[in-house]
């Protein structure tokens, strides 16, 4: 049913918005890792609504439980099993959908499919369901520090609305982003970006743009070379996602533009070993990555729910106007950069398990 995710390294995610709590149950974290409520809560504090003024106002603590998988402080190997109990639910703010579809959602769609929907915020279409995610990946990123200690993720707003961030990879740190209430290490666009995000909220519209992550680290070999390569599950991780709308690696797009003698990553032998002299592969090649940081981006649509009116029709195809109400993101992007990074650790963690069960000593 589309409900779960990975193969070795599965997640499954449940829940609705306005229902009594979401979660996720992972299967296939292997035993013996150290693993408490603190390090999950850390990763859902990032992604919690009622963060900042530019975030819905929404208050939930997001507090996480965990209900089986876990003893003495160490994972069983068995499934773990996640809860976060849902606590500022307002169901009757969303009274005026329950016969009319909004604009943009999947409110329609939910209900071609499957002749009935959770009309309240949403329901499972609700972004509220990547908590999930984010719960998992947490694990996810547990088991890559056993596997690889140097791995690392980090997602970063690079463009919001029409403001574009000149970022130097390399000099971007978990502090630098953090530091940012948009999650966009550069501070001078950061600020333009809180101004947008502030404007669009006072007009009743919303904004969309594009995150950029960064996996530095990254063993080679990771990926599988046909139809499980390392970029199409993160292109299917990414694109998953609420609100994505779009995902390119590397040179991405651009490579159309170019010839191959611009656009070919040329080996040479540094700093002990095989490397790249540029990275407009973004880190894979052939499906498999190739020990060079993994770079992408994801597009974002701006917040279909929006305050101003918007023609609709009803369930019984009258046409009518609908102005929304609830509590909601003006802009997804600074709350989805934990979930990108999220997605992104469940992919690595999946392959890099892929990758130990055929990893037999060579010759």
């Amino acid at each position: 049913m589309g409900n779960s995710f990975g193969q070795l390294f599965r997640v499954t995610t449940f829940g609705e918005s306005h229902g009594g709590g979401v979660g996720a149950v992972i299967d296939g974290c292997p035993p013996r890792i150290e693993l408490c409520e603190a390090d999950i809560q850390r990763e859902l504090n990032r992604r919690r609504p009622g963060q900042s003024t530019i975030t819905t106002q929404r208050r939930e603590s997001d507090r996480c439980e965990i209900l089986s998988g876990v003893f003495e402080g160490r994972t069983l190997g068995t499934p773990v099993a996640i809860l976060v109990r849902n606590e500022d639910a307002r169901p009757e703010a969303y009274e005026a959908m329950r016969h009319t579809f909004r604009p943009s959602h999947a409110d329609f769609t939910y209900e071609a499919k499957y002749g009935i929907r959770n009309w309240q915020g949403g329901g499972r279409a609700s972004a509220r369901e990547t908590i999930g995610r984010v719960a998992a990946g947490a694990i996810a990123r547990k088991v890559l520090r056993t596997l690889s200690p140097q791995l690392e993720i980090l997602g970063l707003v690079k463009e919001l609305g029409t403001v574009h961030a000149a970022v130097d990879l390399s000099n971007v740190s978990l502090e630098t982003i953090e530091c940012s209430t948009v999650r966009c290490p550069e501070p001078a666009a950061s600020a333009k970006m809180i101004e947008l995000i502030e404007r669009a909220r006072a007009e009743g519209d919303s904004l969309g743009g594009i995150i950029e992550c960064v996996a530095r680290n990254v063993p080679a070999g990771l990926g599988e070379p046909v139809f499980d390569k390392l970029e199409a599950d993160l292109a299917k991780a990414m694109l998953s996602l609420p609100a994505s709308k779009g995902f390119e690696i590397g040179s991405g797009f651009a490579a159309a533009r170019m010839r191959g003698s611009e656009h070919n990553d040329q080996f040479e032998h540094r700093d002990g070993r095989i490397r790249t002299k540029s990275n407009f592969s973004g880190g894979v090649q052939g499906g498999i990555s190739n020990g060079e940081e993994i770079v992408f981006r994801v597009a974002f649509k701006p917040t279909a729910t929006i305050a101003r009116e918007q023609s609709t029709v009803t369930r019984s195809g009258e046409e009518t106007t609908l102005a929304a109400r609830g509590r909601h993101d003006p802009c997804v992007l600074p709350r989805a950069v934990p979930i990108v990074e999220a997605m992104t650790a469940l992919v690595l963690c999946d392959h890099a398990l892929r990758q130990r069960a055929i990893d037999f000593p060579r010759a």
